[in-house]
């Protein structure tokens, strides 16, 4: 960097006077880059003391960050360009719900039999499931304790349980059952157990954000998702893991597993709720996403998943890590599924501010001539249009879609937007800092830590930046209502658009099987119209249908544990 560009960055962090920067500088000129000694110099503009080695961590990061801030300042945020986010200066009104339909009908269960071996019951569907517990071909009571007996049998190879809720499973068992028997059935989801990602609190349990140090955190409160699956009738059986504090795979209980493949992590962060679902040790399981937290474990491990638009569930009573950036989300084994529990958790709850009150329908009738769908080729030198096609799209334009090859903003410095999430995780976690705590928490020590040296100036000119990317996809979906990519979980998180994930088919690695999955992004608002066309996709497909080898890679773990060293 010359002294123009140290100048601007370290003005731009809001580090120190122009006497102090242009100090600094020089030191940087003779150096040739920023050092651990000029951080010391500018802890007390940041409000943090730092060891010798967080200062050179940091100094570090603070190579990278200028350089990523530099390509935000060179565009033009002219003086109608308002930051991506909205001050209301009003408390939360008092709240009386509008009624949703939080019972909706369901598709395709016409026939369902109880099946003779309790392996398959367990990887039956939510629509399935319920249907047989309506019927009461099973109880509730029957299922519960089906899933609790998988959790503890392949929870030792999966490390995807952080805490079972066994007392209130049975207790929530018992009275759904009791209600059925009575003729008060409330939905498709009531008597069906769920696991919650162990960052949704829930009374009497722990609630441990995957980090040891809020190992035995609790809270009296429960969270608006986990009681409105309550009021539905669903059965908490488990907490599941996550990454330390939302990120990755490793927790202090070790490193959640892809049931797949046990080598090998179930990524991250909803890491637990996807390893359970994809083993059928749950009937469906509630994730969160901030950066691919959703999409990107359910791509490892094969699961069906919704990421809802943002504000459309209340994340009240859920850690925060990125008040403009979280969402909660159903991952399953089926898209059905994942419309029949938003179709239970949506909406406003007077206490999140950011929820809005936006219908959703389910079932929606769709004709996929009538559909714009995009995506996003890898083409060759040499390949045609055809040639590009992902499979998921070639399946769209064979049941009569028309689909188009787009490109997704790439004039705008996305990746460097992402520092919004640093800063507001880092304010989150303030005290983590200020105490050097480190064990446990992976990466985010470094993060959080160079974040402080962010200044106010450049996260509001983040946030507009961020508009201006809002207002490049408005543009898109003018055009579309849906497009085929894998390559957008850094866009679509900053804009707050709804992508699907579900598994389309297999391919071998090592002797294992690796799911291919498809990751469908839709409108603002239109999950059911996205939905809708992954449903379609679906049942043309029967990756979902299958189960992956827990048994066979539980025998093995069993014999290389008792082979001796």
């Amino acid at each position: 960097m010359d002294r123009r560009q140290l100048l601007s960055g370290l003005a731009g962090l809001g580090i120190g006077t122009s006497v102090f920067q242009r100090a600094v500088v020089a030191q940087a000129e003779e150096s040739g880059e920023i050092t651990p000694e000029m951080v010391s110099e500018a802890e007390w503009i940041a409000g943090v003391e730092l060891t010798d080695d967080e200062r050179e961590q940091v100094a570090q990061s603070l190579r990278r960050n200028v350089d990523r801030r530099a390509d935000i300042r060179e565009l033009e945020l002219t003086s109608d360009v308002a930051p991506a986010f909205l001050f209301q200066p009003w408390a939360p009104p008092v709240h009386t719900p509008i009624e949703h339909q939080r019972s909706p009908d369901v598709l395709g269960i016409a026939g369902i039999q109880k099946p003779a071996d309790e392996d398959s019951l367990a990887f039956m569907s939510v629509a399935q499931l319920g249907q047989l517990i309506r019927r009461r071909e099973v109880t509730s009571v029957e299922l519960t304790q089906l899933y609790l007996k998988r959790l503890k049998k392949y929870d030792p190879i999966l490390k995807c349980v952080v805490t079972l809720t066994e007392d209130v499973a049975m207790q929530q068992a018992a009275q759904a059952d009791q209600e059925i028997e009575a003729g008060q059935y409330r939905g498709p989801l009531h008597g069906i157990p769920w696991g919650a990602k162990d960052l949704i609190a829930y009374p009497g349990y722990p609630t441990t954000w995957g980090a040891p140090q809020f190992r035995e955190q609790k809270f009296d409160r429960m969270a608006t998702v986990a009681k409105r699956l309550e009021e539905a009738g669903a059965v908490l059986v488990a907490k599941l893991s996550l990454g330390a504090l939302a990120m990755g795979d490793r927790w202090f209980g070790g490193m959640t597993r892809n049931p797949w493949d046990v080598r090998q992590g179930s990524s991250g962060s909803s890491a637990g709720s996807a390893s359970a679902t994809a083993a059928g040790l749950v009937g469906f399981a509630i994730g969160s996403e901030t950066l691919g937290s959703i999409v990107s474990p359910s791509r490892r491990c094969g699961t069906s998943a919704l990421r809802p638009t943002f504000g459309r569930v209340s994340r009240a009573g859920c850690m925060p890590l990125s008040w403009t950036m979280d969402k909660i989300g159903p991952i399953t084994r089926s898209i059905q599924d994942c419309a029949l529990v938003l179709a239970a958790v949506h909406g406003p709850d007077g206490v999140d501010r950011t929820v809005v009150d936006r219908e959703f329908s389910w079932p929606v009738d769709l004709d996929l001539s009538e559909m714009r769908i995009g995506y996003t080729g890898r083409r060759r030198r040499g390949d045609s249009d055809e040639d590009s096609l992902p499979p998921v799209a070639a399946m769209l334009k064979s049941m009569g879609a028309t689909v188009e090859e787009i490109q997704l903003p790439s004039e705008l410095p996305v990746r460097a937007m992402t520092s919004v999430l640093d800063v507001e995780s880092a304010s989150m976690f303030e005290e983590l800092t200020n105490r050097h705590e480190t064990e446990g928490l992976n990466v985010w020590p470094g993060i959080f830590r160079a974040a402080r040296f962010m200044s106010a100036v450049e996260y509001v000119q983040a946030m507009r930046a961020r508009t201006l990317l809002m207002e490049k996809m408005e543009e898109l979906f003018q055009d579309y209502d849906a497009y085929v990519s894998d390559a957008d979980l850094a866009i679509t998180n900053l804009t707050g658009h709804p992508s699907i994930v579900l598994p389309t088919g297999f391919r071998d690695r090592d002797g294992r099987q690796v799911v291919n999955t498809a990751v469908l992004t839709g409108r603002l608002y239109e999950e059911s119209t996205l939905l809708a066309v992954g449903h379609l996709l679906q049942q043309q497909l029967d990756a979902h249908l299958q189960q992956p080898p827990l048994d066979v890679q539980l025998q093995e773990q069993m014999e290389s544990e008792g082979e001796p060293d």
